[in-house]
């Protein structure tokens, strides 16, 4: 089976890259780097010709409200053109866990446009919604710092190892279209504020975590439920305290 991997060489992508290549898939990474542009179109249409199955685990550079946006629209309504023409038969993509729960968030907003564009396009399709990544904790940490003290809710997260969640985009892509949401989570439940605080302790960072449940999480409020996924919902086998022994290791 030929899958191309739009993003194929980010954090997400390599993985699942990988593990179609270990599984005996044709894998096709394309990013801008080997020369596939979604926003431009430029090599688009070459790199999709002859795919089974399309995956977009891609990101936008600008997590600026407009900006962000406007790249999610422009790259999935191109993708989706793109694997129309090729004849694809499964379009993958990874969102993100309660973005449509969360419209205050530039970003989230985003990414529920996304959603809704593939959903409507008429393509076979599977959208993997993931929570938050055990690997995006420190950039979280530096968005809510002000004068050396992080500043966070207390709403509850089910953070998530990168590599867990990739293995399932993969597994997912090289199935039959579930027409749906899958969704994904870590094998464990945490404040936002308790989960950052873990982590920067085991990084040894002497920032204080201060628990404000007003504070805005990429301008949106949390309450308990926002970011959590449903029952039912696949879960990663690995929880945090082996992710931040193997990060520290490594």
């Amino acid at each position: 089976m030929k899958v191309v991997v739009i993003g194929g060489t980010g954090l997400i992508g390599t993985n699942v890259v990988a593990w179609l290549g270990e599984h005996g898939h044709e894998a096709v990474a394309a990013s801008p780097s080997t020369g596939v542009d979604t926003i431009t179109g430029e090599g688009l249409r070459e790199v999709v010709r002859g795919a089974d199955v399309l995956v977009d685990v891609s990101n936008s550079p600008s997590f600026a409200d407009d900006e962000v946006l406007a790249f999610f629209r422009t790259a999935t309504t191109n993708l989706i053109e793109a694997a129309r023409g090729a004849g694809v038969g499964h379009y993958v993509a990874l969102s993100v866990v309660g973005a449509e729960r969360a419209p205050d968030s530039g970003y989230l907003r985003a990414k529920a446009a996304q959603e809704r564009l593939i959903r409507e396009s008429g393509l076979s399709c599977s959208l993997v919604l993931a929570t938050q990544f055990f690997e995006f904790a420190g950039g979280i940490a530096d968005t809510a710092t002000s004068d050396g003290v992080v500043t966070l809710p207390n709403g509850g997260v089910q953070p998530v190892a990168a590599a867990d969640v990739a293995a399932i985009v993969a597994q997912t892509s090289v199935g039959a279209p579930l027409d749906g949401v899958v969704e994904v989570g870590g094998p464990e439940v945490f404040g936002m504020d308790d989960w950052i605080r873990t982590v920067l302790a085991a990084r040894n960072d002497r920032r204080k975590v201060v628990t404000d449940p007003k504070a805005r999480y990429f301008g949106t409020l949390l309450d308990q439920q926002t970011l959590l996924p449903a029952a039912g919902a696949l879960v990663g086998p690995t929880r945090l305290s082996d992710w931040l022994t193997d990060a520290v290791r490594g």
